[in-house]
Formats: structure tokens, C-alpha cells, sequence
């Protein structure tokens, strides 16, 4: 019966030896090697884009013709397509092209949002910043602008979205 409570008070012990080890490891890998997010003297630039382009093409009338060849349920007026355009993103800093993208829209059918996700790191500082997104096929040029000037203090993060309802490009 000894010999019992011996093993089984060295077993605890082993144990608690054991998860010390284990809080030790923790806790030396949560502070060491010391991480860095940004270098000194830089700032940053996230990009991100979730938008629905436009449709690729109009809806068309369905002829009367097109529609006595469907049973009288399946009948409509209209076809409108489902596939959306892509999304073209350019960002232009202190008067160069640094970001150039399509996002194509996503789902089996095309006809979902278009996702586009970027980081640069910069030099901290004023910058001339110009953001431009295409989201219609159709057009010839881009269909949002925005161009501002930006000071960027050291370790700051700049984030450019797209929110239609506050009138297209942010910068927060």
C-alpha cells in the first residue's frame, strides 16, 4: 500500500514537472523572438475591395415567339444575364503606378462580388495618392476616382475601400 501512494504522489509531481515545462515554452515563445510589424520610418497601405460589378450586358425583351415555345409558367418578359464585370483596381503613389489589378466575380455563374485584398508598405511621410476602380465592362475609362493627399506617421495603416454609399473610394 505504500509502495501504491509513493508512485502515485511521484506520478503528481512528474505531471506538474511536466505542464511547469510546458508554461515555461509558452511563455519564453509569447515575447521572444521579439516581432516587429512595420520597419521604423514606415507606414502602410491596405487595399481592400469586396464591390459587385455591373452587369456584362442589358436586359432584353423575350420576343412572342420565344415565349409560346415555354410552357405558360416558365414565361417572361424579360432575360437578364447574371454574370457581373470585373473589378479593375489602380493605385498610383506620388505620381507612379504601384498597383494594377482585375478581380474577377466570384460564384459558379460569375455573378457574385469581386475581392481584392493588398499591402504595401511606404515610406512614412506626404504622399500624392490616386485610387481608381473600373466595376463596368461596358465603360472606357475608370468609373471611380479619388485623389488626395495623404501624411503618414510612422507605423500608421491606411486602409482605401470601396463603399458605394459614401460616394465610392475611402481612405480611413
Amino acid at each position: 500500500m505504500a509502495e501504491r501512494q509513493t508512485t502515485g504522489v511521484m506520478t503528481w509531481i512528474g505531471q506538474a514537472l511536466l505542464y511547469g515545462v510546458f508554461a515555461l515554452i509558452i511563455g519564453v515563445f509569447s515575447s521572444w523572438p521579439p516581432y516587429h510589424y512595420l520597419e521604423p520610418g514606415q507606414a502602410l497601405i491596405k487595399l481592400s475591395f469586396n464591390h459587385q460589378g455591373k452587369l456584362v450586358a442589358d436586359c432584353r425583351d423575350v420576343s412572342a415567339e420565344e415565349q409560346a415555345k415555354v410552357q405558360p409558367t416558365m414565361r417572361r418578359t424579360k432575360i437578364c444575364p447574371r454574370e457581373r464585370s470585373p473589378i479593375t483596381v489602380e493605385l498610383e503613389l506620388d505620381g507612379a503606378t504601384v498597383l494594377r489589378t482585375v478581380a474577377q466575380p466570384s460564384g459558379l455563374s460569375r455573378d457574385g462580388a469581386s475581392t481584392t485584398y493588398h499591402r504595401m508598405q511606404v515610406a512614412a511621410g506626404t504622399h500624392q495618392l490616386v485610387v481608381r476602380l473600373k466595376d463596368d465592362a461596358r465603360s472606357a475609362g475608370f468609373d471611380y476616382q479619388h485623389q488626395a493627399s495623404v501624411t503618414l506617421k510612422p507605423a500608421q495603416i491606411l486602409v482605401v475601400d470601396f463603399n458605394p454609399s459614401q460616394g465610392g473610394i475611402t481612405l480611413q
